[in-house]
């Protein structure tokens, strides 16, 4: 298609991802107090309520603005509607980039996406799961004769970060398995990164969570680690598929290949049959006529 008919059509690919997103957004605009308790859960909240001294044992979660019951409905609202409506987005960004791909590219895609997907659900499903164990830490620090009163809006926040950064670190492996199946990354040469890998990893997950208590880093951590050696393992059982499927897959670069120069032995004129035989060369001459056998002189 020219130029502006694939404009054309991915203004209407945008169009209906977006639609679908501003419908399942208004739908979700409905249970947005139901939304908000599901994700302030983790969150070990106070009886008595505002003015009570509670220490770090829990917290009062409010409004601090005038507008911001406002505006946090609308923020819970579009994320829901961005993650419930995710298929068809995702489908409509699909059917614009397939037909330009290969059908080799197509299956990378399609075993991407079937790993990425579990992974990253994965992911923010742990997270979820150690939120009220960093909250505690991260509250046990206030001193006594203190009350913690937070904003809903650092609480969704702080939520939202911590199952973004453990579901995208949850991709690594796969974006290794990746690399390793386009022959960018052997599987010998990650087992060699494992001591960088794991060390990098432990920062990562130290600089990565929001909290500072190890029951975070090492709940990021672990996973990949272990992540990260599955995908070693695939990759060396890959090489070794991929080494016996190719025959010169042990030859060096530099070095030069034997030439096989014994002769072939010519079948007859004879037999060759006469759609690939040379047409006859006509002449007048009865000496160049004599030199010919077949049609074919000394030359041909």
């Amino acid at each position: 298609m020219p130029l502006a008919e694939h404009l054309r059509e991915l203004r209407n690919r945008l169009s209906k991802g977006m639609l679908a997103i501003v419908v399942v957004t208004i739908v979700a605009a409905f249970y947005s107090e139901e939304l908000m308790g599901f994700l302030t859960e983790p969150v070990p909240s106070c009886k008595g309520g505002l003015g009570e001294s509670t220490g770090g044992n829990c917290a009062v979660v409010s409004f601090n603005t005038l507008l911001s019951p406002f505006t946090t409905t609308v923020k819970v609202s579009l994320m829901a509607g961005v993650i419930v409506a995710s298929p068809v987005w995702l489908y409509q960004l699909w059917a614009f980039v397939a037909p330009g791909l290969h059908k080799s590219e197509k299956k990378y895609t399609y075993t991407f996406v079937a790993a990425a997907v579990p992974l990253f659900a994965a992911g923010a499903y742990l997270a979820y799961v150690i939120l009220p164990i960093s909250m505690k830490v991260l509250l046990g620090i206030t001193p006594e004769g203190s009350a913690n009163i937070l904003a809903l809006d650092d609480v969704l926040d702080f939520t939202v970060r911590m199952v973004l950064v453990f579901g995208l670190a949850f991709e690594l492996p796969l974006l290794l398995v990746m690399l390793n199946m386009t022959g960018m990354v052997t599987g010998r040469r990650m087992a060699g990164w494992w001591r960088g890998v794991v060390m990098g990893v432990f920062v990562f997950g130290a600089v990565a969570t929001p909290t500072t208590d190890p029951v975070g880093m090492i709940a990021l951590a672990g996973p990949i680690v272990v992540l990260y050696f599955m995908a070693v393992g695939f990759s060396l059982l890959n090489d070794k598929r991929r080494a016996r499927n190719n025959p010169d897959a042990a030859l060096s670069d530099d070095e030069a290949s034997e030439l096989d120069l014994t002769p072939e032995a010519i079948g007859d004129i004879e037999s060759v049959p006469a759609a690939r035989a040379l047409p006859e060369q006509a002449s007048t001459d009865a000496n160049d006529r004599d030199r010919r056998t077949n049609g074919y002189d000394d030359i041909t």
